[in-house]
């Protein structure tokens, strides 16, 4: 599994999804295939235990299979200090499960702090009675996990794609090199 920040080797085209792993349920969230919105998809039960065969994972997995994904963002949770705890260990262990059964395609971590608080703040602004609707929720914290993702692997694919053209078709002494072309 990647470290939490995005890879900055370009962008690839297709729809990920992020996921907010919780005790009890876990928020679903996918965006277009071009990366520009992450939207709710559901919200899966999760099961007592992590294996292979258990619904939560069996579901996830029909969700990357059906959303056609190209890769999973996994919500990691850490300290304000940026330690990791308990929780922390619990979701990496769900995402080594989730991997094994959905290999080739790959299992990435986005750090998650704040993610509910400002999935919270969001729906309670749209008129949302947070009180009722923890699934709703847990698929807005995958959404703004997502989005954060996109917004950053985005940006250093800029970033990326500036630096080699800074430095594509030109040579030191070159007529061409002051307009680098």
């Amino acid at each position: 599994m990647a470290d939490p920040e995005p890879a900055a080797a370009g962008w690839d085209r297709g729809r990920r999804l992020a996921i907010d792993v919780g005790s009890v349920r876990v928020g679903v969230a996918s965006c277009d295939p071009d990366g520009i919105l992450a939207t709710p998809v559901e919200t899966v039960q999760r099961a007592k235990k992590n294996h292979a065969q258990a619904p939560d994972i069996r579901r996830i997995a029909a969700l990357v299979d059906e959303y056609e994904a190209v890769a999973v963002i996994v919500g990691l949770p850490r300290t304000l200090r940026g330690t990791e705890g308990k929780a922390t260990a619990t979701v990496r262990a769900f995402a080594r499960v989730l991997e094994g059964v959905i290999a080739p395609v790959p299992v990435l971590f986005a750090d998650e702090r704040f993610s509910t608080v400002t999935a919270q703040q969001s729906l309670h602004r749209s008129g949302v009675d947070t009180r009722r609707g923890r699934s709703v929720i847990d698929q807005a914290a995958a959404v703004a996990i997502l989005q954060d993702w996109l917004e950053r692997a985005k940006a250093a694919a800029a970033a990326a794609d500036a630096g080699a053209a800074g430095t594509r078709g030109t040579r030191p002494g070159s007529d061409d090199a002051e307009d680098g072309q």
